[in-house]
């Protein structure tokens, strides 16, 4: 079972490829063809979101004019693939006010290195947009260097991506609760029949 894509697709309303990009190298040819057929030519009650074409599986999204495609071998994890599709959509909007066949073709070379960080080998890695904001520009199309490395963000190997280096509060407190409930029947001569504790924590930070 892979747990990826192998590849991903960007395609027009008419099934053409705007963008792809293969992560694995496993994929057989013509899936622009195989996607219209399914997809594209069907009447809408009948789409399915998902759908197989031995050997690949397909896991799709619409947005705007473009269609969203991912084919992996196998039998892949689709909810992984669908949060990851719509992760795209977030990403790609943030950075091109909006996600259209047009944006897409305007800024090939950036969304190219979007998809390669966001993704490594079928599997995500950076999602985040603010992270990947730091060293991804628009304007520059490729990633800061410094003294002829390669300067990556804090932020991008912290645990908590998503919050900025060096954030300082006067306060650093969190509240914890920890409630366990005990439910017991216990025999007239004092012997335990069933027993069960029910715990859980509350923590405000």
């Amino acid at each position: 079972m892979s747990l990826g894509p192998s590849a991903i697709f960007f395609l027009d309303h008419k099934g053409k490829t705007i963008i792809r990009r293969d992560y694995r190298g496993d994929v057989s040819g013509g899936i622009s063809e195989k996607f219209q057929k399914k997809v594209i030519d069907v009447e809408e009650q009948y789409l399915s979101p998902v759908f197989t074409e031995p050997p690949n599986t397909y896991v799709w999204i619409k947005h705007n004019n473009i269609y969203i495609v991912s084919v992996s071998k196998g039998n892949p994890n689709v909810m992984l693939i669908l949060s990851f599709l719509y992760k795209l959509i977030s990403v790609f909007s943030e950075y091109y006010d909006g996600l259209t066949d047009e944006s897409m073709r305007d800024n090939f070379v950036s969304t190219y290195e979007l998809l390669d960080e966001m993704m490594d080998n079928g599997y995500p890695q950076i999602t985040e947009v603010k992270v990947l904001k730091e060293y991804i520009t628009t304007e520059s199309n490729r990633m800061h260097e410094k003294i002829g490395e390669v300067q990556v963000p804090v932020a991008a190997s912290n645990a908590q991506h998503w919050r900025p280096d060096n954030i300082k509060h006067s306060k650093n407190e969190a509240y914890l609760d920890v409630i366990e409930k005990l439910n017991a029947i216990i025999a007239s001569n004092g012997t335990v029949l069933s027993s069960e504790i029910i715990g859980f924590i509350k923590i405000n930070c």
